[in-house]
């Protein structure tokens, strides 16, 4: 059966939606004007290096997307398993600061004190989860109409809008919370407080190759996946980075909520300008683009573990796919362990502070997975030389071992930093902290090797009855 191709217009928001979401704003605002350093920083050394080797991957191998595929066919299946699960246990992992993010959001629309009460944030995240996950069992181009519509009006609208407010502000000589001038910019890289921004940074670039995995559902692949990229990332960067500055030039950042940051700042602006009645208006956007920004995240890290599932890491039960051609009992077990998951905010004491673990450990997990995406890049690119008129990173084998190295040093940095504590969230004791991420890190990453032994056990039993 033929599928409808996605647009180029639809690929853009499909990149645009997975990565470049209002939430991640408040955890980046926590860190003031050196924020503006950080993310310069961010784009040199993980969004830039991220987007040019999805490109190349992606129009190297046009008739088959994304991280398994690539890390397979540079160190084989095992490894190929290890990159995807990252993949997918990473958005395991994050999905409930994204749930939390928009329970917070819908707060204002009856009482924003809700936010405090854990009750509603379980109630609201598996609604809206299991929501989500219906509506992606309807197959790629129902999401990518879901997707486009959300990310419209739900996710640039009120991303532009929260820009010029926050230039209005700054412009019209308002006080701001932050300092922007040199000193402030630029912080002193000797204190590693400093580098714990890098974490809410880089969990905001999070995702470029995950549209690799749609890369034979577009026209034309080879030209218009690399240019799609190149759109999507010039406006998430510039789009973060402004948005992020907006807030912090108006809430101090002990007085930043992780959960509902955007709609704290929102409603001071519209206390200031006499515009209340745009509160639940913005809600409302807000909540949309969110559930948006979900539904790539939902579909694309499963159609990856449905890869591995055929290549018989997986039981056949989880290679089911529905009259959609949609992974259904992948997506359906993802529900549940999500909902599993998510009921941990009724045990935390400090709903920031478990955020911003999630947050930590999520981004950690993924760049594990970027660094075998990255040395997949560089070993391909000496075994397939042969690869006719596609997309090539400039400079020849030059300009991918410095694209590549860049993307690893970024990686590497993310994954040291993740192990300090924040000074400015109630996280508990700096060895309480390190030992949630060991913890964290021990207990996702495990499985994978439970993948092997079924595997093995598998193969060896068809040899046997042989």
């Amino acid at each position: 059966m033929n599928q409808k191709k996605i647009s180029f217009f639809s690929l853009v928001l499909l990149i645009v939606a997975a990565i470049d979401s209002i939430r991640n704003l408040p955890a980046s605002a926590l860190f003031g004007s050196s924020l503006i350093f950080f993310f310069i920083l961010s784009a040199i050394i993980f969004l830039i290096p991220t987007a040019l080797i999805a490109a190349e991957l992606s129009a190297t191998f046009p008739e088959k997307g994304g991280v398994y595929h690539w890390v397979s066919k540079a160190f084989g299946e095992k490894w190929a398993m290890v990159a995807i699960w990252l993949q997918w246990i990473n958005t395991i992992v994050w999905y409930p600061t994204i749930l939390s993010f928009i329970a917070g959001t819908a707060a204002y629309l009856i009482n924003p004190e809700l936010v405090h009460q854990k009750w509603y944030l379980v109630t609201c995240i598996l609604t809206v989860f299991w929501g989500v996950t219906l509506a992606n069992l309807r197959g790629i181009n129902f999401s990518a109409r879901i997707n486009n519509i959300c990310a419209m009006i739900g996710t640039i609208f009120p991303m532009i809008f929260l820009i010029a407010l926050g230039a209005f502000w700054f412009f019209s000589g308002k006080p701001l919370q932050i300092h922007l001038d040199a000193k402030s910019i630029v912080p002193s890289l000797s204190d590693s407080t400093n580098w714990i921004s890098l974490i809410a940074i880089m969990a905001s670039f999070l995702g470029m190759e995950l549209s690799g995995v749609h890369v034979n559902e577009i026209h034309n692949p080879q030209r218009n996946f690399p240019k799609a990229v190149f759109l999507a990332s010039l406006f998430i960067l510039l789009s973060m980075v402004f948005g992020s500055l907006a807030i912090a030039f108006v809430l101090p950042g002990k007085d930043i909520n992780l959960v509902s940051g955007v709609m704290q700042v929102f409603s001071n602006f519209f206390d200031f300008f006499g515009m209340k009645f745009l509160t639940p208006i913005l809600t409302v956007l807000i909540v949309i683009g969110s559930v948006g920004n979900m539904t790539n995240w939902i579909i694309s890290p499963a159609k990856g573990l449905l890869q591995a599932a055929e290549y018989g890491f997986l039981p056949s039960f989880f290679m089911k796919r529905n009259k959609h051609s949609v992974a259904s009992n992948i997506l359906l077990m993802q529900a549940v362990l999500v909902s599993l998951f998510c009921t941990l905010f009724l045990l935390v004491p400090s709903v920031n502070g478990f955020y911003w673990f999630l947050t930590a450990l999520s981004t950690e997990l993924y760049m594990i997975m970027y660094i075998l995406m990255f040395f997949a890049a560089l070993k391909l690119h000496y075994k397939h030389t042969d690869r006719g008129d596609v997309f090539k990173i400039p400079g020849k084998s030059l300009g991918m071992w410095a694209v590549s190295l860049l993307g690893l040093l970024g990686c590497t940095a993310t994954i040291a930093v993740s192990f300090l504590p924040p000074e400015n969230v109630n996280i508990g004791s700096a060895l309480h902290y390190i030992f949630m991420i060991g913890c964290g890190n021990l207990l996702t990453i495990t499985p994978v090797f439970l993948f092997y032994l079924y595997k093995s056990r598998k193969y060896a039993a068809m040899e046997t009855a042989q």
